[in-house]
Order: C-alpha cells, then sequence, then structure tokens
C-alpha cells in the first residue's frame, strides 16, 4: 500500500510540476556533445582559494579550464553535488549554490556539463552511502520526497545561474544502491530502482532534455553490473545512461580495458543503453601508461556500436601529487605542469 501511495503521489507531483515549470514545461537541455571528453573538475575552486595556478606544458599559467579546452580538447566537465557537505569548501566538498557557480564558469567557457549527485553530506561511493543527517530519520516516503525535493532543488538553482546540466548521475557508484539502509540494493532492489525512479523525474521535471545515469565502479566486473542494473530495470527503474568508473594499473590498463568494452557490449546488448566512462584514472608518475589507457578507452568506446559510447571523463585531472589527503591520479606535476596523460584525449 505504501509503495502504492508514493507511486501515485509522484506521478501528481511530476504532472503539475511538468505543467508548470519554465510557463508549461520543463525546459529543454541544449545539445551535448556527441562524444564526450571530460573532466571532473569539482576539486578547482576549492585549490584556487588554496592558492593554486595552473601552467600548461610550455610553462605558462593559465586558467585551468582554458588549458583543458584548448590543450586537450576536453569538451565537457563534471562536477560533485552534496547535499549539506560539512566537509572544508576549499577541500573541493560543493553544495547546490557552490557547485553552480562552477557551472556557471564552465558554461561560460564553452563547456558542457554533468552532475554527480552524492545523496549525503559526504563522499557516496561503493563502500558508504550515508543518508544526509538531516535524513537520517525518515521514513521511505520521506526519503523518497526529500530525493524529489533536493534534486529539484539542484536543477532549479542551476537554471538560476544560466546553466542546463546535459547529463544528471542519480548517485554515484551505486554499487550496492544508494541511502543505505532503506535502499541498498542488496536488501532491497525495489527500493533502490524508486530512489532512482524519483531522482529521474525529479530531473526531468526541471529539463525534459537531460539525460540521466546510473554509475557504478568496477566497469570491467560484468556480474555486478548484471546484477544491479537488471535489477533496476526489472523493478521499474528509468534512467537515460548507464555509467561507469575505471581506475586501472599501469600493468593492467589493457587487459581492463578490453573487460570494460566487452561489459559494455553486453550492456547494450541486454538493455538498450547507452554507455559513458565518467570517471577515469592513472598514477600520476606513469603518465606514459595513462596517456596510452586514456586514447585506448576513449576510441573504444567512441567505436561502440550504433553510437552508443558517449564519451570519457578523467577524474579531477588538474590535482597534483598528493593532493587533498593522497589522491595520485591526477594529471598535473608538483610544478602545476602537466603530465602528457591528458594527451590521449586528442583527437
Amino acid at each position: 500500500m505504501l509503495r502504492k501511495a508514493v507511486a501515485v503521489f509522484i506521478t501528481l507531483v511530476l504532472g503539475l510540476t511538468l505543467l508548470s515549470a519554465q510557463g508549461g514545461r520543463p525546459q529543454e537541455a541544449a545539445a551535448a556533445p556527441s562524444f564526450a571528453k571530460g573532466a571532473d573538475i569539482s576539486w578547482v575552486p576549492g585549490m584556487e582559494a588554496q592558492g593554486y595556478r595552473w601552467k600548461d606544458k610550455n610553462g605558462v599559467q593559465r586558467d585551468i579550464l582554458d588549458i583543458l579546452k584548448n590543450d586537450y580538447q576536453i569538451n565537457s566537465v563534471r562536477i560533485r553535488v552534496w547535499v549539506n557537505p560539512s566537509s572544508s569548501y576549499t577541500n573541493g566538498y560543493l553544495n547546490k549554490d557552490r557547485a553552480a557557480a562552477l557551472a556557471k564558469r564552465a558554461k561560460a567557457a564553452g563547456l558542457s556539463v554533468m552532475l554527480t549527485l552524492h545523496y549525503s553530506d559526504s563522499w557516496a561511493d561503493p563502500g558508504k552511502q550515508t543518508k544526509p543527517a538531516a535524513w537520517a530519520g525518515y521514513n521511505f516516503q520521506q526519503l523518497m520526497d526529500a530525493v524529489w525535493n533536493w534534486t529539484r532543488e539542484v536543477m532549479t538553482t542551476m537554471q538560476a545561474s544560466g546553466v542546463t546540466p546535459d547529463w544528471v548521475q542519480i548517485g554515484n557508484e551505486t554499487n550496492n544502491g544508494m541511502l543505505w539502509d532503506d535502499g541498498k540494493a542488496s536488501l532491497s532492489m525495489k527500493n533502490y530502482a524508486w530512489l532512482v525512479n524519483t531522482g529521474n523525474n525529479a530531473v526531468k521535471s526541471i529539463s525534459s532534455g537531460t539525460k540521466t545515469i546510473v554509475h557504478l565502479a568496477n566497469g570491467y566486473d560484468n556480474s555486478l553490473f548484471v546484477w544491479n542494473i537488471g535489477g533496476l530495470i526489472a523493478n521499474g527503474a528509468t534512467f537515460d545512461i548507464i555509467g561507469m568508473s575505471l581506475y586501472p594499473s599501469a600493468s593492467d590498463w589493457s587487459s581492463k580495458v578490453t573487460q570494460t568494452i566487452s561489459n559494455a557490449n553486453d550492456m547494450i546488448s541486454r538493455y538498450g543503453k547507452p554507455i559513458m566512462i565518467t570517471e577515469i584514472g592513472m598514477d600520476y608518475n606513469q603518465p606514459s601508461a595513462a596517456k596510452s589507457f586514456v586514447a585506448d578507452i576513449k576510441t573504444k568506446i567512441r567505436s561502440l556500436s550504433g553510437g552508443r559510447g558517449l564519451g570519457v571523463f578523467y577524474w579531477e585531472p588538474e590535482a597534483t601529487p598528493g593532493y587533498n589527503g593522497g589522491y595520485n591520479k591526477g594529471a598535473w606535476q608538483a610544478d602545476m605542469k602537466p603530465t602528457i596523460a591528458l594527451e590521449g584525449f586528442l583527437n
């Protein structure tokens, strides 16, 4: 009965918002690039606040977005959004307003925008999907209402800054669902599916043309994707794109790419959904291997049958060695000049 009541509620609210948004209909997203060459840049404002300034390969100091776009053909950015992040802004935790400011800057630079919604106050990933503190005591219906309302708030905040995202991830690396324990997939795939649906519908109520993504880590793990994506679809979840992360080493990247492409083809065959690699990275001190890895996965995703490969995003390439507690998979050196890793995006 609860699920039926919630379904009726969402249907009614979605119908009303579709009529009211943007003078009677949801806003349309601008045309996304046919193939996204992307970078997650969520740490950029915090790094700038700490005094970081980037140089190009010739040692000339320039705006990081200018370098990414004009030196490495990056045409899209990915921006993380948390509900009520308690951690420092200077360490890269963006609420909806800070994310909108960064998205506005990216759009002004001619870049398309992806949002990745962490339905949490801190990192959401395969090992943790902790509810925002303000939502901790909610029952499942209240939790769905919160997902609906916050997702719409993010989208309307973006619109107020003149940005309509091309893509929105409903959660981040939701290998075992989201908003634990209510939305933990191993406990209730149906609850997980309903939460994905709520996020998807909230995005579409504001921008019908924005594509939604369900994103899992370990893109090479076919059994994980069959269980998770298959379970969502079997429980009626609606979303547009399957997203994958891939963080191989310098020694196994070739085999991991092969496995990931095989998984991508299987996902397309089983579920008819396009594929996007929304996170990649490799140790900064293996730049030659990283360049080869980027070039290989870019070429193979772009070559998926039927144009079903939509893009590849590098995770925080502007990070310098050991930044923010030890992240070492960026593509800039301590001297603020880039490695050759991002040259894999060229052409």
